[in-house]
């Protein structure tokens, strides 16, 4: 086992959590919380570790393990024949026949967790969360599983734990082990609306006045065990500089947007019938369908010999981004839901790594890269804020440059101020913090 030296702000977050059973690192992206999260579970000492993270980080989380702990390591992801039967008679068999249990850690990603029934037997164990922020929903089939879960003690790591919205916090609240109920928590610190929908009335929070008793929130998630951490308060990285590229909407746009219909000349065929799909397409019309877009992201690429990064969401956008970068000859990198590939990224000074939001925006490391392309934006807060961060992290030398192609007079523009307004909550909380 490597020893793990720890920077001051980590040794700090480490003194001042040692006396809560459980804790929350929320501590801004690229502050190491990976290293304090892990730090903390050995301090906790139980024989069972239960790791549960994105599926694009189980590897990063099991060679770490491997190499900072020395616990035995189960990969609860692996489909091979001899880990399985590693995993069964290593770990579980021992386990429910009551047999002494080998200190270990076991790994595993949230989609697959709420289908791993035994996981429910566990008891007197430390389950840690990498990107809490992903149990927001209270609803949701994954949420609800991490909530029946029974551990001794609680370890959330989240840069962005609300995404700007006060309103999802309460599952991440409830873990920490504040008893606070979700009806209580909605009225003290949330300001309700109601919006009629073709007759039907929905409870929506108030735009015009959304949050209340913020400061007690923040004492309370203080006295429950939450750290709020922000890179400038403990470190100097490089300047970020955004600069926002307009881009000419088009005709569709226009057209679908006024009538919810469009046919393309190839007969496809976009319908706008629903609130949702109207979004997605217009969402569409002003990426993969906009060949303004593609010439102006086009002519970033051709402006520098430099690596880029480039963030999209559907697959079409890929598609179209790749026949770009093949045509200019720059080799590239793929990080999506299919693949994880950065030997371009890291082996080409004049690469494009290609990252799909929902896999590749929390969690990886890219400074060896200093610019950034949004191709499109996502509608999650988190993503688009934990994005910026894997350029701008430790190790960055450079100013780091985030180029924002927006369709003007479009969704687009809307999309933008509302991510720019929930970053203004999220700030909020970690503002001032005294916890």
């Amino acid at each position: 086992m490597n020893e793990i030296t720890l920077f001051p702000h980590q040794q700090e977050a480490l003194d001042k959590s040692k006396d809560f059973r459980n804790i929350a690192f929320f501590h801004d992206m690229g502050l190491g919380k990976t290293f304090t999260g892990t730090e903390a579970m050995k301090r906790y000492k139980c024989r069972i570790n239960l790791i549960v993270c994105q599926k694009s980080k189980v590897k990063d989380w099991v060679e770490h393990c491997k190499k900072y702990t020395d616990l035995k390591v189960y990969d609860a992801t692996s489909t091979t024949k001899a880990d399985k039967r590693s995993l069964v008679y290593g770990f579980w068999m021992n386990y429910r026949n009551g047999n002494n249990v080998v200190p270990c850690v076991i790994i595993i990603n949230y989609e697959l967790a709420w289908r791993r029934k035994e996981l429910l037997d566990l008891e007197d164990f430390t389950l840690m969360l990498d990107e809490s922020s992903l149990i927001q929903n209270p609803s949701a089939k994954q949420t609800k599983f991490i909530l029946k879960l029974r551990p001794a003690h609680v370890i959330l790591l989240s840069g962005s734990p609300v995404g700007g919205k006060y309103e999802n916090l309460w599952t991440q609240c409830h873990l920490l082990g504040w008893s606070i109920s979700k009806n209580t928590f909605d009225g003290t610190y949330v300001n309700w609306t109601t919006l009629d929908v073709g007759g039907v009335t929905h409870r929506i929070v108030d735009r015009s006045d959304p949050y209340k008793n913020i400061d007690r929130l923040k004492r309370k998630l203080g006295q429950n065990g939450a750290l709020f951490l922000k890179t400038e308060d403990v470190m100097e990285l490089p300047e970020q500089r955004f600069q926002i590229v307009n881009v000419d909407s088009t005709t569709e746009y226009r057209k679908f947007h006024k009538h919810g219909y469009l046919l393309f000349k190839d007969n496809t065929e976009l319908i706008g019938d629903t609130t949702l799909t109207k979004l997605l397409y217009e969402r569409q019309l002003c990426s993969q369908y906009n060949q303004n877009k593609l010439c102006a992201v086009k002519d970033l690429i051709q402006s520098t010999q430099d690596r880029l990064v480039i963030f999209y969401n559907f697959n079409a956008e890929l598609e179209a981004l790749k026949a770009i970068c093949y045509g200019l000859d720059r080799p590239v990198s793929e990080i999506n839901g299919q693949i994880k590939d950065l030997t371009a990224y890291l082996n080409d000074s004049n690469s494009i790594t290609l990252v799909q939001y929902q896999s590749g925006s929390m969690g990886l490391n890219l400074q060896q890269c200093n610019k950034i392309i949004y191709f499109s934006l996502p509608l999650s807060s988190e993503y688009f804020e934990q994005s910026k961060k894997r350029i701008h992290r430790i190790g960055q030398v450079n100013t780091c440059i985030y180029y924002l192609l927006i369709t003007t007079g479009t969704v687009e523009e809307r999309i933008l101020h509302t991510l720019e307004q929930r970053k203004d909550y999220t700030d909020e909380l970690f503002k001032n913090w005294n916890g």
